[in-house]
């Protein structure tokens, strides 16, 4: 049997960032530390902040398992999908210590829809419009938006005439369907500027997982429930290997039928910790030797 590991699994810089963050202010600060949602799409890393005291806050700035609100004193550490520009303030009029763990990347398409809002463009973010991700971006327009989450919702989006469009993406958003959507309403006559804010790491990350997908029997796609960067990596590989099984740790392999002559392939979302990729490849190795 043979098994190959996506060189583009696990972390990237934002969430290696990210989670840094967190763990350091777990250690450093002598107050409690809340993040604003969970910081990453992964109950793994979630689980073991809270074991470190790392407790995290709703849109209500409260905390459901202690019924607690952030002071003087507290950090609360923005999630690495970001937050809408009215949440940053409220969680800074609470008086606690504000650490932004915002993906730099994410942050980038803040000051795009921020700027280009207040000249007069309608913004278009491609992608899911429920994702924290997505929600923070229109917290940061200054005028009309539209979310667009597949080719079918482009074919049924108007705009008024003479609307001036910018568009831009969510970061882990499939880069072929982004163009897909770009095509389609770029097709129905409307002013169109693009700006593709898919960062690197994610073409990066679906590229390479679709031609491991191609060359195997056997797909493992590894990443938590929630992570919409890895259901996206689990639909690209499908795509191209029938036996594409999705698992978010080692226990889940029980899922999995592998043969002994098989080609196992195996990737991991944007936010999955290099040990559980190492645990689940250690394993499917070892357990057909």
């Amino acid at each position: 049997m043979e098994v190959k590991v996506a060189k583009s699994a696990g972390f990237c810089f934002g969430v290696k960032r990210a989670v840094k963050l967190v763990y350091d202010e777990a250690a450093q600060s002598p107050g409690r530390v809340y993040t604003m949602g969970p910081i990453i799409h992964n109950e793994q890393v979630v689980e073991d902040l809270k074991s470190r005291g790392v407790r995290i806050i709703n849109d209500d700035l409260v905390c459901e398992e202690t019924g607690q609100q952030p002071g003087p004193g507290d950090t609360v550490i923005l999630r690495s999908h970001g937050v809408s520009r009215e949440m940053a303030g409220r969680v800074r009029d609470l008086g606690c210590r504000t650490v932004d763990a915002t993906c730099p990347f994410v942050s980038k398409i803040h000051s795009i829809v921020d700027e280009k809002s207040r000249e007069g463009y309608h913004i278009v973010i491609v992608g899911n419009a429920d994702h924290p991700e997505v929600r923070g971006i229109r917290g940061w327009v200054n005028g009309p938006c539209t979310v667009i989450a597949s080719a079918e919702e482009a074919e049924r989006a108007s705009f008024p005439a003479g609307e001036r469009l910018w568009m831009v993406s969510q970061t882990t958003f499939n880069l072929e369907n982004f163009n897909k959507i770009v095509e389609i309403v770029g097709e129905k006559g409307y002013s169109v500027i693009v700006t593709n804010t898919i960062c690197n790491a994610t073409k990066e990350r679906q590229a390479e997982s679709f031609e491991l997908a191609r060359e195997s029997d056997v797909m493992i796609v590894i990443g938590g429930k929630h992570s919409s960067n890895t259901q996206k990596l689990f639909d690209i590989c499908k795509g191209q290997c029938n036996n594409t099984y999705y698992i978010q740790k080692l226990d889940d392999l029980v899922t999995v039928d592998i043969q002994s002559d098989s080609c196992v392939g195996i990737t991991a979302g944007a936010s999955t910790p290099n040990n559980i990729i190492m645990e689940v490849s250690t394993h499917v190795r070892r357990s057909k030797l």
